[in-house]
């Protein structure tokens, strides 16, 4: 079965290879040929998973070799690794990477077809780099080596900052550096402490790398600086508070795909990243305790304050995208706040929320393009009682930000009241950061509600030349509303929205395992033990005439 998890990163790749050089009419049209033939694969993926075995109630033992199926690279003589630094090409899922991966290749084609209307200029590029971007993303999702998994890491930025930079805003160039420069530069960081992990533990598998970090062959300080590396690069990702400056810029300038993506999948990669690496090999302590307290508790403060400031910002800017940007700063200290709670409930709310985030706002980016379509600007002032002329673009545009808000029977109320919850139950933070987060979701109401009635209700008012960006009243409305193609985009999106407001419970049940896993030390729930098994890299001996190690 692991020739599916190989075949879902090569045919994007490939796709992308031929996508560059098709003419310039038919680079769209396999563009989307190639994502849905992605998603197929992963469904496919999805159907053949062993839930079954992956449950609570197994033998610790079980639950550890069970956690990760469609492996590839286990055998010892995979010609794609370098045994000297105990590197290979490993890939394995879980119920969390699987989840994440479904997203990724469902926001893609949606995000490919909304780029027919507006791509006019070097299609063949962009789509190339639309698909690159979808295999290096499902790369990180199916990494189970920590040298692999940054390789991807690393490289989904070379796909985005060519897509904001030619196919952006008027200041595209400033944003795609700034977003280059700032994640590059938190990911050496990251570079650096994988480096180090992997020769201290003889192997880059992440399950050794765990294995050994929360050993006794490590010291305190060794692992806090460790960590910290670790941190920085994925803080950087997030975005965290307060390294989050690189973020607006960036989705107000890329294109309307280009922020699907970068909200729906890029930001989930430094959450992801914190819960498959951070979290077990700096954070997690014997016996349910946390390794570093403190430093949970100082990382909890950014989270809250990140999610205050980023709600209080979204609430006084002009620019729908912009505001739509800032509430992801918002949104995404849930998520970390939900991992840094160290409890199951925290873990599922925040993979949940990361779900439920790429669903929500990837769909209100999609659909503030299509108003940008239309009427060329994106200032809330110069834009009034679109329902009017537009009702069907107004009921999707309110229900997704109605999902973003939070409101029960949406997908965004369980994800955040899981991590409000956790945070509320966690001992390391308590009933402070809970309540200060909770008073985010109240902010968040206020800003989506408020750009919710200056934009869709209200008097009509457009901008009559579509291109000045100053609005006026049209006193005779023309019918402008979603095409057939634009509904038919939004319309998956709308039914996840509801699907998993419902019934969110077949999903967190499916990741409770791994979340048990991820927050246990390792001699409670052990890795596989072929994993611990990979050849070790042969220090040098010491020689007679060499002192002895103390």
């Amino acid at each position: 079965m692991g020739i599916l998890l190989v075949l879902i990163l090569v045919v994007p790749l490939l796709g992308a290879v031929a996508t560059a050089f098709v003419p310039q009419r038919a680079a769209r049209s396999l563009a989307l040929a190639v994502s849905l033939a992605v998603l197929a694969i992963a469904v496919v993926i999805a159907a053949q998973f062993d839930f079954a075995h992956d449950n609570p109630g197994a033998s610790a033992a079980a639950r550890s070799a069970a956690s990760f199926q469609f492996n590839v690279g286990d055998d010892p003589e995979n010609p794609v690794s370098v045994q000297q630094v105990g590197f290979s090409f490993r890939l394995g899922i879980d119920s969390i990477s699987l989840w994440l991966l479904l997203l990724t290749a469902f926001l893609q084609p949606l995000a490919i077809a909304a780029s027919f209307g507006s791509i006019t200029e070097r299609p063949r590029e962009y789509y190339a780099w639309m698909l690159a971007l979808l295999g290096f993303m499902l790369g990180v999702f199916a990494a189970r080596d920590a040298l692999l998994f940054y390789v991807f890491f690393e490289l989904t930025l070379v796909p985005m900052f060519f897509i904001i930079g030619i196919w952006g805003g008027p200041d595209r160039r400033r944003a795609a550096g700034k977003f280059f420069l700032f994640t590059f530069a938190g990911g050496v960081l990251t570079l650096a402490s994988i480096v180090w992990l992997g020769l201290k533990a003889g192997s880059f598998d992440i399950a050794a790398i765990v294995a050994f970090a929360q050993s006794d062959r490590i010291g305190a300080d060794e692992r806090f600086w460790a960590l910290m590396g670790l941190i920085a690069g994925m803080a950087v990702k997030v975005p965290l508070f307060p390294v989050h400056t690189w973020l607006p810029l960036a989705h107000t300038e890329a294109p309307t795909a280009g922020s699907v993506i970068l909200a729906g999948v890029l930001l989930k990669l430094g959450t992801y990243g914190l819960l498959r690496l951070a979290l077990p090999v700096g954070l997690v302590g014997p016996d349910d305790a946390a390794a570093f307290p403190v430093l949970i508790q100082w990382l909890g403060g950014l989270c809250v304050v990140g999610i205050i400031y980023g709600a209080l910002v979204a609430w006084v800017q002009q620019d729908i995208k912009k505001l739509v940007a800032y509430s992801s700063v918002s949104h995404l200290g849930f998520c970390v706040l939900g991992l840094l709670a160290m409890n199951t409930v925290g873990i599922q709310g925040s993979v949940l929320y990361m779900i439920n985030h790429g669903l929500s706002t990837g769909a209100m980016f999609l659909v503030v393009g299509m108003i940008y379509d239309r009427y060329h600007t994106r200032d809330i002032n110069a834009l009034s009682g679109l329902g009017r002329n537009m009702p069907v673009l107004s009921f999707f545009f309110v229900l997704f930000a109605l999902s973003s808000i939070g409101l029960p029977g949406t997908n965004g109320f369980v994800s955040e009241f899981l991590t409000i919850l956790a945070a509320f139950k966690s001992p390391l933070l308590g009933i402070g950061f809970g309540a200060t987060a909770a008073l985010g979701v109240i902010l968040g109401a206020v800003y989506m509600l408020h750009m919710v009635a200056k934009v869709i209700f209200g008097p009509l008012k457009v901008p009559t030349d579509h291109g000045s960006g100053e609005g006026h009243d049209d006193p005779a409305p023309r019918k402008n509303d979603l095409n057939g193609r634009e509904v038919a985009i939004l319309v998956p999106l709308a039914a996840a929205v509801l699907f998993l407001g419902v019934l969110p419970s077949p999903l967190l049940r499916s990741m409770r395992a791994p979340a048990e896993l991820a927050r246990r030390p390792v001699m409670e729930s052990p890795v596989p033990a072929e994993a611990l098994e990979r050849p070790r890299i042969e220090m040098p001996q010491a020689t007679a005439d060499a002192p002895e190690p103390r």
